[in-house]
């Protein structure tokens, strides 16, 4: 089993960038204002940051980066590895940590690697930037997890449209020997591959005309072969069956209590999903931060962001103690406990202005 864990290493900062274009979900008028208000009220979102056109994950995860940094003080220099997290790089080729190794002014001694995956991706990203810091000696590494996933929403699919966010994070870790390890339970079932998918524009299925052919899948659902397809019902199903058994047994395995956790940081999925799991886990409502009313769901991003927006006055000023659960695509899933001993972390910023890359 993929249960382990990786001693010393510590969050030394932790930042967030959402793009400054708004939508409500008030005013989302393909469907009517009732099915508006029961919907708010099931999935918790209200509110949610898209990009605007030109506007790219590495830009928002550029400027997180930049302001993470000048309030760190790091020196570029020192900075050997840089893993970029999210499913929508700029380009099909070369890989977008490349590009950010360049923008960020990051040595050519540095490590720069794309990992494709969505809602688990920053607990999965914590576990390969972790493992290969230990295992290299590299000191400083910078873990970039975001997504633009209103890029591949069809405003007429109501079951995504009014469901994303877009958001891009940066999270700086440093080796510190006897620092408290974080440990893992990560866990795959690609059976469900076709859960949440984008059908076409990889090689298993070229882009072609039929590609951009719109076509109902039910009741207000419409989208083409390029945007996104989720099935709700089997979302849910899955988060029921796996999230909380992950959990206790990670618990378990490492003979921690769910009690001394100050914080569980669920991936902000949606709102009954997430509710139906803090019920099951017996946890009080205070303990479950909720960054989905005025964000949505913002993929691999959705954690780190609601740490920032969320808890960020309680992780800068004292030691805590965090359980972080992430589950969806792949499907994959995953818990890492983590403790924390005052993490630098800006405001969150808003940013307006586009990439000029071509």
């Amino acid at each position: 089993m993929a249960i382990f864990e990786i001693p010393d290493l510590r969050i030394a900062g932790l930042s967030a960038c959402v793009p400054k274009k708004t939508l409500s979900n008030l005013d989302y008028n393909w469907i009517t204002q009732k099915e508006r208000n029961q919907l708010i009220q099931t999935i918790g979102v209200e509110t949610r940051h898209v990009a605007e056109p030109g506007q790219t994950t590495s830009d928002l995860c550029f400027q997180a980066t930049e302001q993470l940094l000048d309030k760190l003080g790091w020196e570029r220099k020192e900075i050997n590895l840089l893993v970029f997290v999210s499913q929508s790089r700029d380009y099909i080729i070369p890989s977008t940590s490349a590009i950010l190794q360049d923008r960020l002014k990051l040595p050519q001694t540095c490590l720069a690697i794309d990992i494709n995956l969505g809602c688990s991706g920053y607990v999965y990203g914590l576990s390969v930037i972790g493992s290969l810091m230990k295992t290299t000696g590299m000191q400083k590494g910078l873990l970039l997890v975001g997504d633009l996933s209103n890029v591949t929403s069809a405003y007429r699919d109501k079951s995504t449209y009014p469901l994303f966010g877009d958001a891009g994070t940066a999270t700086a870790l440093e080796c510190k020997p006897g620092y408290a390890p974080m440990q893992f339970n990560l866990q795959t079932d690609g059976s469900g591959y076709d859960t949440i998918i984008i059908q076409d524009g990889g090689v298993r299925n070229l882009a072609s005309k039929k590609s951009f052919s719109s076509k109902k899948y039910g009741a207000g659902i419409y989208h083409n072969r390029l945007q996104i397809a989720l099935n709700g019902i089997e979302v849910f199903n899955f988060s029921l069956r796996e999230v909380v058994p992950n959990i206790k047994t990670t618990l378990k395995h490492f003979n921690r209590q769910l009690d001394e956790f100050d914080f569980l940081l669920f991936h902000q999925a949606n709102r009954l999903i997430v509710e139906t799991i803090r019920k099951m886990l017996k946890v009080d409502s205070a303990r479950v931060p909720y960054s989905l009313p005025d964000f949505g769901n913002t993929s691999c991003s959705s954690i780190p962001l609601t740490m920032v927006t969320q808890i960020g006055n309680e992780l800068r000023k004292k030691p805590q103690k965090l359980l972080l659960s992430a589950f969806g695509i792949g499907l994959s899933w995953g818990t890492v406990l983590i403790e924390t001993d005052g993490i630098i972390i800006p405001e969150l910023t808003q940013q307006e202005v586009v990439s000029k890359q071509s």
